[in-house]
């Protein structure tokens, strides 16, 4: 990707928080300016403290932070760097977050839950926020819950294309691991040509992280199956999602997820399975312990870097997603 040029006439402020700082610097490397420095540490009890080392008066400022662990102490930092910017006169801000943390907790499953994901955009609101761009939400219905424009970014571009220079597309099936995903596994199906088959589970209300994996929609005998997905977290569902796959013929598994929460044991538990490939981004911080031989990584920042480009200079976000180009498949 060409280095964005920012227009002279305007000025753009990119701030990231603590969380993840890698993926800051990059995506600032591709708009071809600077992080604002800021100055952010605990107090000895625990509260956070921010201050920007440079002046954000009347700017447009992009506030980065990838909600990852621990969560609540980054989307608290994120909160108050967007206080900080709204009490020091910025024009707009705009918070990122490549991973939209309490997503899934997006509607009451039985009486007395709380809808988290509502309360994190109102949060934001609150703090100031005008503007949110995030990737690959959990259900897009999460967009209505903050009270302003928001830009739903989409890494299928991203993995479509490491994916089919992976493997012989004739034999590929892309799987959905729930009814969930299956319009994004259509999507998948839509430009890689191949047939769809989805995972029928049934979750435990009452143990996290547990399924009960029941049938297989579709055929998967001697195919390359594709499982897409949001994301992966201790990496139990995939496994079992895989075997049930291997259990009814499939030739290889290959994983292709967003976000990679990776949390133990993951990394354990993938590796020694029998998929072949995990695939995921960098919307969150993968330290070395949660790595493993079978993961690849790929970068989200050209993406978010093209995303702020398009929001500061007015252009059209929609347009970086319109419908690529179906890929041939060779006889």
């Amino acid at each position: 990707m060409s280095e964005l040029t920012v227009p002279p006439s305007k000025r753009l402020v990119l701030l990231t928080g603590r969380a993840h700082p890698e993926l800051g610097q990059e995506v600032a490397a591709h708009l071809g300016t600077d992080l604002c420095p800021v100055d952010a540490y605990e107090f000895a009890n625990g509260e956070i403290f921010v201050r920007f080392k440079e002046s954000v008066r009347g700017c447009d400022a992009f506030v980065m932070q990838s909600h990852t662990t621990p969560i609540n102490t980054w989307i608290m930092e994120q909160l108050i760097m967007v206080d900080a910017l709204k009490r020091a006169s910025a024009k707009r801000i705009t918070v990122i977050a490549p991973f939209y943390g309490y997503a899934r907790q997006d509607k009451k499953h039985r009486g007395r839950e709380p809808i988290s994901a509502r309360l994190m955009a109102d949060l934001f609101v609150a703090a100031g926020a005008d503007r949110l761009i995030t990737v690959d939400l959990h259900t897009s219905q999460i967009q209505g819950f903050f009270d302003g424009p928001v830009d739903h970014l989409f890494a299928l571009p991203l993995l479509v294309d490491h994916i089919a220079a992976r493997v012989d597309l004739g034999r590929v099936t892309v799987v959905s691991p729930d009814a969930g995903r299956v319009r994004v596994a259509e999507k998948w199906t839509d430009i890689l040509g191949a047939p769809l088959a989805i995972i029928h589970k049934r979750r435990d209300p009452d143990t996290p992280n547990e399924v009960r994996v029941l049938e297989v929609v579709g055929d998967v005998r001697d195919r390359i199956c594709i499982v897409v997905d949001d994301m992966i977290d201790t990496g139990g569902t995939i496994v079992k999602a895989a075997d049930t796959l291997f259990d009814n013929g499939a030739a290889e598994v290959i994983v292709a997820a967003t976000h990679g929460i990776l949390s133990e044991p993951a990394a354990e538990r993938l590796q020694a399975s029998r998929i072949s490939e995990v695939v995921v981004t960098n919307t969150l911080p993968i330290p070395p312990d949660r790595q493993f031989e079978k993961l690849t990584i790929l970068s989200i920042a050209p993406l978010l870097a093209q995303a702020i480009y398009e929001v500061f200079t007015d252009g059209s976000v929609t347009r970086m997603f319109e419908t690529p180009e179906r890929i041939p498949v060779t006889p």
